[in-house]
């Protein structure tokens, strides 16, 4: 494996500006990567996402190792570097996406370009999907359909734990709905954000369930407006607000929503409540749909791919504790969803993602690349 080449390729997606719908360019990157590396097949579906796939000269089982594409923004003048220069300073590659998830999913490209076909029983595929800041797992269930995986390996920031289950996240709106009136004569109306104030304070106080395996769900909440906006001499009718709602293995919607539903003390509020439905436009001009709700997931430590994954990391060099992710990934789908066994390892860690003066060690690019390559002989072999 050419680490200096993983390293500059990791350079190269980082300098591509790739949010979410604007991909194409980090993506066709990723396709001229995996050509130049000799992948037996690569292609672009149709929502985006570049799939690559290495045959083994036996039949056998199919990996998976997905990573998205996309980032979130940054702004340059926040920065010490600017955000998508790729610079390199005291052993640190800095700029948007190297954790979150350039870097992993580089190195998961030259992972599986480094595998012995002679010896390699089966497949691995690697994806590079778009659209998961906006709607974890929609994209890689089109990857999914086409490429069919026994397993998956979500490359995602994991500090080289290997992970085994992963809370999910859910997008709920609520709107208290008042009357409008005069300000200056407040009491002909009744003000939605002040009713708004008293079901945020049910709301939050609303014991969370846990799981041993991640701990509590947890709800946040990211967005209010009130209606007419702006408010001039007007008594507010209606108040919005949304929250970000963590999950843990068992929730669904009806659960999470019946939750709120069930507090006494919103029966003389008037209000409703959703969960979100989603729809992001690709830079392929489709569009993807669905609920915005991502449910969580868990494998047993001793589940087959578990204890394969933990063996090919050993024999790695790595010595991993199991854990889970915090945040919500691909896997919701993988895992959640379609029920295929799911792994989580990555370089860099949770909070590395998101973050102005994003970070990850230079050498943790390349150790990565070595984990992502005993995980594939150990589970395909």
């Amino acid at each position: 494996m050419d680490k200096e080449r993983l390293v500059a390729f990791t350079q190269e997606l980082i300098r591509e500006r790739s949010m979410s719908g604007e991909e194409q360019k980090v993506v066709a990157k990723v396709v001229a990567e995996m050509k130049a590396l000799a992948f037996d097949q690569v292609w672009v579906d149709e929502y985006g996402s570049a799939v690559g796939v290495i045959e083994g000269k036996k039949p056998g089982k199919t990996l998976l190792m997905d990573g998205h594409c996309d980032i979130v923004d940054a702004k340059a003048e926040d920065w010490k570097h600017h955000p998508f220069a790729a610079v390199i300073e005291d052993g640190y590659l800095y700029g948007r996406g190297v954790a979150d998830m350039k870097g992993p999913l580089a190195a998961m490209i030259h992972a599986a370009a480094s595998v012995d076909r002679n010896k390699l029983v089966g497949k691995v595929a690697v994806s590079a999907t778009v659209l998961e800041e906006v709607m974890e797992g929609v994209a890689l269930q089109q990857v999914m359909n086409a490429v069919k995986p026994d397993a998956v390996l979500i490359g995602e920031s994991t500090n080289f734990a290997l992970n085994r289950a992963g809370r999910g996240r859910a997008e709920i709106v609520v709107e208290t709905i008042g009357k409008s009136a005069h300000s200056s004569s407040p009491q002909a109306g009744l003000c939605a954000v002040h009713e708004m104030i008293r079901l945020m304070q049910e709301v939050e106080a609303i014991p969370m369930p846990s799981h041993p395996a991640m701990g509590k769900a947890q709800i946040c909440l990211t967005d209010i407006i009130s209606e007419p906006f702006p408010g001039h001499s007007v008594v507010p009718n209606r108040c919005r607000v949304s929250y970000d709602r963590r999950l843990v293995p068992g929730e669904t919607s009806q659960s999470v929503l019946a939750q709120i539903q069930a507090l006494p003390k919103l029966k003389d509020i008037q209000y409703t409540l959703v969960v979100l439905d989603g729809e992001e436009k690709t830079y392929t001009g489709k569009t993807l749909k669905g609920l915005k709700f991502f449910p969580a997931w868990v494998f047993e430590e001793v589940h087959p791919l578990v204890m394969a994954a933990l063996k090919g990391l050993r024999a790695s060099g790595f010595d991993p504790k199991l854990g889970s992710f915090g945040f919500c990934t691909n896997a919701a789908y993988s895992a959640g969803i379609a029920g295929v066994p799911t792994i989580g390892f990555g370089p860099g860690t949770e909070p590395d993602a998101h973050t102005v003066n994003e970070r990850m060690k230079v050498s943790d690019i390349s150790k990565a690349a070595d984990g992502y390559l005993g995980i594939i002989h150990a589970v395909l072999n």
